[in-house]
């Protein structure tokens, strides 16, 4: 394999680990508190996203919330109904910062979430922690295609959350009623996210495939943990009453 293709591959790699990630720990385990997570696997998660985005989850669980609060009016943090689809597109990181860097927003919508020892002592240092991320493709790569590797990461994953918020805002099926839309392609490419009406429609369900044909990833990563007892559901059935109805 050249050298460089291994290196595409690893970003590759790299941001689907950090997208399910995102998925299982940040969004439906803390935002939501769909699941609940073994301690151990917790602390894997968060020294995953520490090392592969530099994310302290709290901001990212305040900005999610406060998306939930204000679903596509002036007081979401990124919606591209009101802020336009290429802003939350392609900036969609510099919007989720004007909020996680609020104290008070992140004080309001995360108050289940204090900073600990272990935040103040490394997983609140972004830099270090993507040093360290960034240091492992050095090890592995060399210098050159190590920054072949991050870049490939950063931008899949930028554009990836960006998709979630202004594709899942503006384009594709609403089976339920909100605003969100349904994108299996997206789903496909984002460990489920892409099937963000069925998670506005049954927020508290660990489960984003609600239809028949409906695939979501991140979920058979949730059935593993749930069935090596390092995760327990929250509601297996949190299921939206329309769709129980058809």
């Amino acid at each position: 394999m050249p050298p460089v293709l291994g290196a595409v591959l690893a970003g590759l790699l790299v941001s689907q680990v950090a997208l399910l990630v995102s998925t299982v720990y940040l969004h439906r385990c803390l935002s939501h508190r769909a699941l609940r997570l073994s301690p151990g696997v917790r602390a894997a998660c968060r020294v995953l996203i520490w090392v592969s985005t530099g994310m302290q989850p709290r901001q990212w669980v305040a900005v999610h919330r406060k998306h939930h609060a204000f679903t596509d009016t002036e007081r979401d943090p990124h919606s591209p109904l009101i802020l336009g689809f290429s802003r939350v597109q392609f900036a969609n990181a510099l919007l989720y910062r004007k909020v996680a860097r609020n104290p008070a927003a992140v004080a309001r919508y995360a108050r289940d979430l204090p900073a600990d020892r272990w935040d103040r002592l490394l997983f609140d240092h972004a830099i270090l922690g993507l040093g360290l991320g960034v240091g492992l493709f050095v090890v592995l790569f060399g210098w050159q295609l190590a920054l072949v590797a991050a870049a490939v990461h950063a931008t899949y994953y930028l554009l990836g959350g960006g998709a979630i918020n202004a594709i899942g805002h503006r384009f594709g099926r609403r089976p339920f009623d909100n605003l969100a839309t349904n994108n299996q392609w997206l789903a496909w490419l984002v460990v489920g996210e892409g099937l963000h009406n069925n998670h506005h429609a049954a927020t508290t369900s660990s489960r984003f495939s609600l239809a028949r044909g409906e695939v979501d990833p991140g979920w058979w990563c949730i059935k593993l943990l749930v069935r090596l007892r390092c995760a327990t559901l929250r509601d297996t059935h949190a299921v939206p009453k329309a769709l129980s109805a058809s």
